[in-house]
């Protein structure tokens, strides 16, 4: 993550069913499901001012920390998610073993 990106808090709107983080008045947001003990992420958004400036990398690396630190198993379905899990095996070790997609 950008060090731009380090202090800024992530917020899990449960109205919106979104993890954000406000960077400069805009919006970086990953869509989610909640289940007891799981969190399945969906869809990762950027607004257009952003793009292009490690924004969604840094919410999906708060998201991340989020779900670890609170115990919860991740279904990654965002194919953002999904990809930079991909890169950063490390963390496959808070990914749902029923979760098949990352097998060779």
């Amino acid at each position: 993550m950008k060090p731009e990106f380090e202090n800024i808090p992530l917020n899990k709107n449960e109205e919106t069913h979104r993890f954000e983080i406000i960077v400069d008045g805009y919006k970086a947001f990953i869509d989610y499901k909640e289940r007891p003990g799981k969190i399945t992420l969906i869809h990762t958004e950027v607004e257009p001012e952003l793009e292009g400036k490690g924004a969604a990398t840094a919410v999906i690396e708060k998201t991340l920390d989020y779900i670890e630190q609170n115990n919860y198993k991740l279904v990654p379905l965002c194919p953002l998610v999904f990809a930079y899990i991909k890169r950063h095996p490390e963390w496959k070790r808070i990914v749902d073993p029923d979760f098949k997609g990352f097998e060779e």
